[in-house]
């Protein structure tokens, strides 16, 4: 195993003098399949977010205004977030073992519970809370500890592993679309389950750290970070991109329905979107690893401002349109959810990476909340020509702040040069 002592990570942050990566290896990228096995449900159930709105809308919820259903998959992400302060600082203490066990387990109970709900607050409690919660401990813990063995190749090795939501957001709109109508929507939901717990055993055996714990990780409670100008320009712009990059995920089935395409049509398109997040979480990570990863940011979360403003506001009911929107939307808001957290470990040393992160994405929980949630109540106000340019235009302007916030933060952490690859 080739392992480098590192006494400052790529941006100048000082290390312990611990702190040397991998790299690679096969223990190192073990800890990458284990990271990628937990990710499988606790992203990949967001990304299905779309069929189960457009499922749930018509069958168990079907009696309740429209505005409603986006908050149940907005707060499912909201706690997958917020979740993050706490779940950082029990890394940070105790390493990821707890986690991934407490996540494993509340992940299979909440998809098991989900298949018997039939009311809101059935399907709010089991799905929104415990599954997101459930969600955040995985993600939390997977993301974290691949930091602990990569640097230099850091968006790269969190790339590979964020293909599991991807991958995830084909699979499960397959499964829900042909079996929910010949078995019933609860055994296509037990049969998620079970995939999941044969991922998650995986991941609770491979998912280990290489840092010793830190003993005044609770002290990560307060606020303090915040005041480091870096750690909170770079929480703001990940704050807006939270707030666009799940509406159209989220909505885009909804959408199809809507000006008169077939419900196949409407699951494929999500599952053309997931198909092209794969790629998107690798390539542009290989690019980032080169080019600076604020870099890359800016320029994913400007192509998807360029392509929901022009493509997906002009599509109206042409398929093809429609289709091209998805692949290439799917492939650069892969690329912009995959760099978001390593965007984080370049403000902070990897020690404190857990708690900066889970705050991080704590804060950024309030955004995704908004967005989704409030691209329903337009959902539910305007049709027609009006439902496109109001909830696309939300979804695009919210791009475009994301990426000026991007070009604020990454002048604040390295200043204003073009040049540097940061």
């Amino acid at each position: 195993m080739n392992v480098e002592h590192v006494e400052y990570s790529s941006v100048g942050i000082q290390q312990p003098q611990n702190a040397c990566y991998a790299e690679g290896g096969s223990r190192a990228w073990l800890v990458v399949f284990g990271a990628w096995c937990a990710l499988v449900p606790a992203w990949g159930i967001m990304n299905t977010a779309g069929v189960l709105y457009l499922w749930t809308s018509t069958h168990q919820l079907k009696n309740y205004p429209e505005s409603s259903y986006g908050w149940i998959y907005s707060a499912y992400g909201f706690f997958v977030y917020f979740a993050g302060a706490p779940m950082g600082m029990i890394f940070d203490a105790w390493g990821p073992t707890y986690l991934v066990v407490m996540g494993s387990l509340g992940m299979v109970v909440s998809l098991i519970c989900f298949s018997f709900s039939n009311e809101y607050y059935q399907v709010f409690l089991s799905l929104s809370v415990l599954g997101g919660l459930s969600a955040s401990a995985l993600s939390t813990s997977a993301l974290a500890t691949i930091w602990h063995w990569f640097d230099r190749r850091r968006a790269f090795a969190t790339g590979v592993a964020c293909t599991a939501g991807g991958l995830g957001g084909v699979i499960f709109p397959i499964i829900i679309y042909f079996t929910a109508p010949k078995v019933g929507f609860g055994w296509s939901i037990r049969i998620i389950a079970l995939i999941s717990a044969v991922l998650l055993v995986f991941a609770c055996s491979l998912i280990t750290t290489r840092l010793p714990v830190r003993t005044d990780a609770y002290k990560g409670l307060a606020l303090k970070p915040l005041k480091d100008a870096n750690f909170a320009a770079t929480t703001a712009a990940i704050f807006l991109t939270e707030c666009a990059v799940f509406i159209p995920s989220t909505y885009i089935s909804s959408y199809a329905v809507h000006v008169g395409l077939s419900n196949i049509i409407a699951y494929l398109l999500l599952v053309f979107l997931n198909l092209g997040m794969i790629p998107g979480r690798i390539l542009p990570a290989l690019a980032a690893d080169r080019l600076g990863r604020f870099n890359i940011m800016i320029l994913t979360t400007l192509i998807c401002a360029i392509m929901t403003l022009a493509l997906w506001y002009e599509a109206g009911d042409s398929l093809g349109a429609l289709v091209c929107y998805a692949v290439f939307f799917g492939f650069w808001s892969g690329a912009a959810l995959s760099l978001s957290p390593v965007c984080i470990s370049q403000t902070c040393t990897a020690a404190e990476y857990g708690s900066r992160s889970g705050m991080a994405y704590s804060i950024a929980s309030i955004g995704m909340l908004l967005g989704i949630g409030l691209a329903g109540v337009f959902e539910q106000r305007s049709h027609g020509a009006a439902y496109n340019r109001g909830l696309i235009v939300f979804a695009g302007v919210l791009f475009l702040a994301a990426a000026g916030a991007f070009v604020v933060a990454r002048g604040v952490c390295r200043g204003w040069s073009w040049r540097a690859r940061f």
